[in-house]
């Protein structure tokens, strides 16, 4: 199979992603409670029977039931049954994923960490919210750290570089233009803040090897990461730059594949207005360069929202396959997103799709796929398949089981 099932049209067409386009990024939108999660479960859990390794955000912590099959004694059983009756899946049986568990705090999976210099003054500044002349100093000490070959592993050795730099804020300034006390002594007052949300425990070694979220099981489907999200969603800024910090790391590591039968890895950014709300122009610049080039490493990114507008036009303009769950249209707000909805997809000569967006049923949604050729197909109103795994999250001891036979147990866990 070179494609994933996604549902079926109201016309009777079976709706598909090519995995040879999947590459080419996607968008999954539609107000709470639309289905849109649901959707999001059941195309992760379909890359991964296709041999394809996914990365997920669980923000709101119900994404985890993904590692386990479904049950008929779950509420919403009769109604995915159904659904899978309409759709003609005479093969729809519960399943389980392959998974592994992930925490930036290292509570609910293994910790993911990096370290000061792999994370660069760009990232780090937009953690910290510095302003302009704080990131210039930022950068002034990673170049002094580089030039003296200092490697920068935690926040205890950029606090000892910082009070470093304002003990030479002279001779600094002489090199490499104004350094003074006074924005050191705010960028470390900015360490602090982050050290106290939590921050500190993301800096360090072991570090994470990216090629860790590449890997398949002895079946040959795609291991999914799940990060535990729902926690870290407190720290909307630390989420956003861990999540642009591993896809630059990512295009960095990965070699040049153009576009293969099916990608390495495909990632879905829930909640993805995060990555853009208050970003500076120099880091949506930068988000948008990383998504444009990794379709070339083989890299698909899936960004998951309640409102189409939340993703820059920048942005949204390389987002190929699109699913459109239900949108209200309460405030000028809405109705704007609405119409800005309907305009990105091909037309559909018998479809009202500004209409339509509006009586969307739940697990119903819009759809268009890019065909072989590479070209958007009309957009269809599209009945969702359901996922097979449990919809809902695991229990603490399910978690626990699920860790202790994880074929990265141990390697992460200390530090």
């Amino acid at each position: 199979m070179n494609e994933i099932f996604i549902g079926l049209a109201a016309s009777g067409e079976r709706e598909v992603l090519e995995l040879s386009r999947a590459n080419r990024h996607g968008l999954i939108a539609g107000a709470t409670g639309t289905g849109k999660t649901v959707t999001l479960q059941g195309l992760a859990e379909s890359f991964s029977a296709n041999g394809v390794p996914v990365f997920l955000a669980d923000v709101k912590g119900d994404l985890s039931g993904i590692a386990m099959a479904g049950s008929p004694t779950f509420s919403h059983a009769a109604d995915l049954q159904e659904r899978a009756k309409q759709l003609g899946m005479t093969d729809y049986t519960y399943a389980d994923n392959p998974a592994v568990f992930w925490d930036l705090y290292g509570q609910q999976g293994h910790p993911i960490r990096t370290t000061i210099s792999e994370m660069g003054p760009l990232l780090l500044a937009r953690l910290l919210d510095l302003n302009e002349t704080q990131e210039g100093v930022l950068n002034v000490v990673f170049r002094y750290a580089d030039e003296q070959g200092l490697l920068l592993l935690d926040l205890e050795d950029l606090q000892a570089m910082l009070a470093y730099s304002a003990e030479h804020a002279q001779e600094l300034s002489a090199k490499y233009g104004n350094v003074t006390r006074a924005t050191v002594g705010t960028i470390q007052r900015q360490l602090l803040t982050l050290d106290s949300q939590g921050g500190a425990q993301f800096f360090g070694e072991p570090a994470l090897e990216i090629t860790d979220f590449i890997r398949t099981d002895e079946q040959g489907r795609g291991i999914i990461n799940i990060l535990a999200a729902d926690k870290l969603m407190q720290s909307p800024k630390l989420y956003a730059t861990f999540l642009l910090w591993l896809l630059a790391e990512l295009f960095q590591v990965l070699p040049e594949v153009g576009d293969p039968e099916k990608p390495k890895l495909v990632f879905f950014f829930d909640e993805a207005h995060l990555l853009f709300d208050g970003a500076p122009k120099a880091l949506e610049e930068k988000i948008e360069q990383v998504v444009r080039l990794i379709r070339s490493k083989g890299v698909g990114v899936y960004f998951c929202t309640q409102n189409p507008i939340d993703v820059p036009d920048a942005v949204a303009g390389q987002l190929g396959n699109r699913v459109q769950h239900a949108l209200r249209a309460f405030t000028p707000q809405d109705q704007r997103a609405i119409k800005a909805a309907a305009e990105t997809f091909r037309i559909n000569p018998d479809l009202d799709v500004a209409k339509a967006i509006t009586e969307l049923k739940v697990g119903e949604a819009l759809v268009s796929m890019l065909q072989q050729d590479g070209s958007p197909g009309i957009v269809q109103r599209t009945l969702i398949k359901p996922p097979r795994s449990r919809i809902g999250p695991v229990t603490d001891q399910e978690r626990a089981i699920i860790q202790s036979v994880s074929p990265l147990q141990g390697k992460y866990d200390t530090k």
